[in-house]
Order: C-alpha cells, then structure tokens, then sequence
C-alpha cells in the first residue's frame, strides 16, 4: 500500500466544471497546488491568490502555492493574509530574501517552501534547508502544462530523502511536472511524498473528474503495483 499524496494542479483543471471537479476532489485529495505565475519570471500568468479565495468557498483543504514570480516578497504578504496554508518560492530568486521570508511565512503559523527548476542543485538550499517544511522538484520547466518529463530530476528527490533520513530534517518532498502514467513508475520509484497531478495525469484523462479520477488511480496501481491508502 502506498502513502502517497495527489494534489491536483488547478491550473490545469476545467474551470467551466470549477464547482463540480473541487466538490468532487474535495473527498478524494489532501490539499490543492495553486500555480501562481508573473508573466516576468515564466511568460505565463495564470492563477492567482484571488483563486484561493474562489476555491476557499467551496472547500476546506489545504492549499499550497506555488509562485513562479520574480518578486515573492510581493506576493507572500497577500497569501499570509489569505493563510494559505503553504506558500512556496522558487529558490532561484531568493538569494539575499530566503531568511526572512521564510521567517515571515513561519511566524504567521504557515508553511514556507522552495522550488527547484531541474537545473538546479540542491546544495542551493544547504544554508537554509533546515528551516523548509517542503521541498517541490520541478521535473519539467515551469510555466507551461504538457511538458516531457525530464527523468534526470529524480536523483535530486532521492537525495533529498536520504538527506532527510541523515538529518532528520521536516520538510516533505514533492515533484511538480509530467506526472502521469508513463511516469509513476519511475517517480514511485525516487519516493515523493506528494505528486503533483494536471491534465496528462488527471484532468484531461477524461470529461467526467468522477472517471478521470479511477484512471488515474488505476494508471499508478498498474505501473507501481502499489495500492493507494
């Protein structure tokens, strides 16, 4: 049995069926992963934290933002002001911010985590890993849904495991891209705490989030030989 979480990417989901897929997911998942995009830092602009207050309407879960921004001091104060319960900045643009926003996102009683594209290494994070409540792989480049999966980025998820066996550091780890049936075998294999799923995983498997949803169950039973549970 696996303990695996699923957390669908709303960005990627049928906003025309927005009431119906949440109510939906809302009894099959943990939490919801919030793309939030500039348009400076990936070309896109796609969601954002009004979104949440959207999605706060209708559900009670958890959510987790992801902000491919190149200012995140901006946007962290209007999530903290939301309380999102996670709140996760890409660790390319925080050099000389890292402390103090993670302060800021920690002392407000929330969750601060990092992103790493997948050509970063990990030893970016060293100076303040122990601090992380979560770490997100990317394992394609942000910005843009339907990518290839790009297998090399599971070696950092690996490290980060044993990394946090020796260490006993918190954080969880999660991978963001591509997560669908081609690739849960191989992602099973590297040990994620949580998958991020969009629309080659879940959304576009079918018209109905109801069938979506058993494909894509039984799309990582068939290639992990796992049950989830």
């Amino acid at each position: 049995m696996s303990n695996v979480e699923f957390s669908p990417s709303l960005m990627t989901m049928d906003l025309d069926k927005f009431k119906e897929q949440i109510t939906f997911l809302n009894k099959q998942v943990g939490s919801y992963h919030i793309d939030i995009m500039d348009g400076h830092y990936v070309p896109n602009i796609t969601l954002s934290p009004w979104f949440i207050e959207e999605v706060r309407k209708i559900s009670s879960l958890p959510m987790s933002a992801h902000l491919m921004v190149k200012d995140p001091s901006f946007w962290v104060q209007q999530l903290i002001t939301l309380k999102c319960e996670w709140i996760c900045m890409h660790a390319e643009v925080l050099d000389g911010l890292a402390f103090r926003l993670i302060d800021q996102i920690q002392d407000a009683g929330l969750k601060a985590g990092v992103v790493l594209n997948p050509e970063t290494p990990i030893e970016v994070i060293f100076p303040y890993i122990e601090r992380l409540d979560k770490i997100t792989i990317m394992t394609v480049d942000p910005g843009f849904a339907g990518q290839r999966f790009i297998e090399s980025t599971l070696d950092k998820i690996t490290a980060l495991r044993e990394l946090r066996v020796e260490k006993d550091y918190r954080y969880v780890i999660e991978m963001d891209g591509s997560s669908n049936r081609q690739s849960f075998k191989r992602i099973d294999q590297a040990g994620p705490d949580i998958y991020i799923v969009g629309r080659s995983g879940l959304f576009g498997l079918d018209e109905s989030i109801e069938t979506s949803w058993d494909m894509m169950v039984q799309d990582y039973q068939e290639m992990t030989g796992k049950c989830l549970g």
